[in-house]
């Protein structure tokens, strides 16, 4: 019987093979097999031991996995990429509740770093909507309320990394910021100025996101 693990050792493989065929630019290749990436961390996810959080997780990969079908379209239509949008604003909600019902483990809370933390995320945000906003049109309000639910799922990332017990939490944070940066590459690729190799680094920095939330929520609830 394939295991949780193994699941996770196959994500491994197949992301780097899908990331050298995107590097080679064999688009076809990559566009036939994106589907097939989020299902071996969602069935990795289902295969784990029960846990507290584990609904959370399984229904943030699974919105996750929407927004990449649906992002698949997004040449077709502007309406395509509203909607993945809105996929995947759901998984990051989803994500900031899973990070918030996570059980605590440690009481090593540095309030003093999570501020320094939280100002510079707000300049980040900041920032990047300053910079983008004179070329969003119509998409003002929901770019904008995305920005905003990513950059509350970074901070709750940081926030409860100090509550949390064991390495396991670096990885949750990581792939929050990995998340971030995906989106913002994929922001200003699209809205203000071609990136070269755009979508290499968007699909590369997005699925080193996902393993690392997964694997970090995963070995967080272990049993010992």
């Amino acid at each position: 019987m394939i295991t949780s693990h193994r699941l996770l050792q196959v994500f491994l493989v197949f992301g780097i093979v899908y990331s050298i065929l995107l590097l080679i630019g064999n688009d076809t290749l990559t566009w036939c097999l994106k589907p097939f990436l989020i299902p071996f961390l969602f069935y990795a996810v289902v295969k784990s031991e029960p846990f507290d959080t584990k609904k959370w997780l399984l229904s943030a990969l699974l919105f996750s996995w929407i927004g990449d079908c649906i992002l698949m379209f997004a040449d077709k239509s502007e309406l395509y990429f509203i909607f993945g949008l809105v996929a995947f604003l759901i998984a990051h909600i989803l994500f900031i509740v899973l990070f918030t019902r996570q059980t605590l483990t440690s009481v090593s809370f540095k309030k003093r770093l999570v501020w320094v933390g939280f100002i510079m995320i707000l300049i980040y945000l900041v920032s990047m909507l300053v910079f983008l906003l004179p070329t969003l049109g119509d998409l003002k309000m929901p770019v904008g309320i995305y920005a905003m639910t990513i950059s509350i799922m970074l901070i709750l990332a940081l926030k409860e990394a100090f509550n949390w017990e064991g390495k396991a939490k670096y990885f949750v944070f990581i792939g929050a910021v990995f998340f971030v940066i995906s989106d913002s590459i994929l922001a200003i690729d699209k809205f203000h100025s071609p990136i070269a190799s755009a979508s290499y680094s968007i699909m590369i920095t997005y699925l080193i996101a996902q393993f690392c939330i997964t694997y970090g929520i995963l070995k967080l609830n272990q049993k010992k």
